[in-house]
């Protein structure tokens, strides 16, 4: 049975109050989200419960996720979770000299729709996948190997959040101009100049989105949505690893676009064959005129310097710095340090590397500790936080790769390990690879230490670095942004002159800052429409997520310009 036509009325009708509460909330920067965090937030008014998630995602396992996509020539797959399942879905592999023509041909019609319908045409997609939250979490915690709460908080209401707030502000920079001026300019005696000017955010193109493995959704909707929503096509290229939570995405927003009355090309899904590396190819392609990206270092300077064609934003490496000067809150800042490092095995982009921490040692309300002592204490609180397996494995998830399990084990080599990794068993998964965070002594004045601090060491891997003074930390710190790049910088201080100098070397070198944080926000998470995600001012991204810059380049206005018609 055909799907019920969705007409522009209706979707405004019902989009358009949530658009407005996004917009406003983008003014000031308040918490707010349409998105229940909660799984028993579920189950009503056409979503799935945690028992339908469950059965929906175990009969996608085994089976073909056909999109209907033009120029299918192959079947692939081959995911299998960091728990120890074998997925077995397979995608359609596209022939994109047959796709990406048609993806082109939808793109006239969706330009002429308008920035409000594009915008609830993608409200209405991340609605649909709302309402499937369990499903996407399962998706997600099975790819990524994110802890099932993490994977459905992370991988979906707040990556729903970041996708609604790539819409708001694409909307937002499209309507900035109007549709329409008249024009006229007066010539004293001579009658005056009249022209009538209309004003069209035209599409720059083909966008190309290369998902990533640690956070498909969060990382994968800012991109996808801002593309959409200013009129380009989207071809989604998932990470061979984690291609289900995308692919299922592809599948709502096809589906809705064709609902509405266009092209569902206008979102296809490029899955690879094993070892194929088809991102390379698709991102030089000429009809591929913006690229998002989340990965490595040396991929995204590749994109950077070699897909000339296209307006490239990146997200890549760095090494987040936490200063520790003084604080006066010791225990809260140990709990919230530990749980810093701790989420997702520190497999974020955001967790903390550095651990800047004076020699002498510190001030706190408990008295002076020594640097031996906070390292010591922070050791302590990782074990204590963590002492409960069932609790670490909530926490710590699956390890993501072998590549990071082998730096885990490497770290023990670098220097005198304060804190060692351990090995969890989770009962659920026997085959998951669960290790707690590994915390390295390093002397930032040594120079085979800088060798391991100043490199990004992606996973629980974290260095409690000494130094000679709190100025001597402000300035590893601007070196390390300067050079490395960082994702997040935190510090603890009550000192006024400390505080003041951090920030300033934030504010220099472009990094986004959290001061003395001890209770229930840590420096590793942000909030949509209220905090930006990366600066892109700094080597670890060129873009934010989100502002106006990311999505204010996507599309163009072309002005049309006519003298108004005379009678013969």
């Amino acid at each position: 049975m055909a799907a019920a036509a969705l007409t522009a009325h209706e979707l405004i009708a019902e989009h358009r109050p949530t658009l407005d509460q996004a917009l406003e909330a983008m003014r000031t920067r308040a918490y707010w989200s349409p998105h229940p965090e909660h799984p028993k937030a579920y189950g009503e008014n056409g979503s799935l419960g945690m028992a339908e998630g469950k059965a929906a995602f175990d009969a996608l396992l085994g089976g073909r996720l056909d999109l209907d996509q033009p120029g299918t020539d192959d079947w692939v797959g081959g995911e299998v979770s960091p728990y120890g399942i074998e997925l077995g879905v397979t995608y359609p592999h596209a022939d994109v000299d047959a796709l990406l023509p048609a993806m082109r041909a939808g793109q006239r019609a969706w330009r002429d729709a308008g920035a409000e319908a594009r915008a609830v045409v993608c409200l209405e997609i991340l609605k649909r996948i709302s309402d499937r939250t369990h499903e996407f979490a399962l998706a997600v915690m099975h790819t990524s190997g994110q802890a099932f709460m993490m994977a459905f908080q992370a991988g979906g209401p707040h990556a729903q959040d970041r996708g609604m707030e790539a819409v708001a502000y694409a909307y937002v920079e499209q309507v900035r101009t109007p549709d329409t001026a008249e024009w006229t300019k007066p010539q004293g005696k001579r009658d005056p100049l009249t022209l009538t000017k209309q004003f069209t955010p035209v599409p720059r193109g083909i966008a190309l989105l290369i998902g990533c493995n640690t956070f498909p959704t969060w990382n994968g909707y800012p991109g996808l949505f801002a593309s959409l929503a200013t009129g380009n096509a989207v071809l989604v290229k998932p990470h061979p690893r984690a291609v289900l939570p995308l692919a299922l995405t592809v599948q709502v927003a096809r589906e809705v676009l064709a609902e509405a009355g266009f092209d569902p090309n206008l979102v296809a899904l490029a899955a690879e064959r094993p070892g194929e590396g088809i991102a390379k190819t698709l991102a030089t392609r000429p009809e591929v005129r913006i690229i998002d990206y989340t990965g490595s270092t040396a991929f995204g300077d590749w994109l950077e310097t070699n897909a000339r064609q296209a307006q490239v934003y990146t997200e890549k490496a760095g090494v987040n710095t936490v200063i520790v000067e003084s604080t006066d809150d010791y225990k809260g800042m140990l709990s919230n340090l530990a749980f810093s490092l701790s989420l997702y095995s520190g497999q974020m982009c955001t967790t903390p590397q550095n651990l800047l921490v004076p020699r002498a040692g510190i001030r706190t309300e408990e008295g002076p500790k020594s640097y031996d002592e906070v390292v010591a204490d922070l050791a302590r609180a990782v074990d204590g936080l963590l002492g409960d397996d069932a609790r670490a494995n909530a926490l710590l998830g699956a390890i993501v790769n072998p590549d990071v399990k082998a730096r885990v084990e490497a770290a023990a080599g670098l220097g005198e390990v304060a804190l060692a990794s351990r090995e969890i068993t989770n009962p659920d998964f026997p085959d998951a690879v669960v290790r707690t965070p590994v915390i390295v002594k390093l002397d930032g004045g040594k120079p085979d230490d800088q060798a391991a601090y100043m490199s990004e060491c992606f996973g629980p891997v974290s260095f409690a670095v000494a130094v000679d003074s709190a100025a001597e930390a402000v300035e590893l710190l601007r070196r390390t942004v300067r050079e490395k790049g960082a994702m997040t910088v935190g510090a603890y201080t009550t000192s006024e002159e400390v505080e003041e100098a951090v920030r300033e070397a934030c504010l220099d070198e472009a990094a986004q800052l959290s001061l003395n944080l001890t209770g229930g926000v840590y420096v590793n998470q942000t909030a949509a429409f209220s905090d930006f995600h990366g600066s892109g001012g700094n080597p670890a991204a060129n873009s934010a997520l989100c502002d106006g810059a990311f999505v204010s380049n996507r599309f163009r206005v072309v002005e049309t310009r006519s003298e108004p018609h005379t009678k013969a």
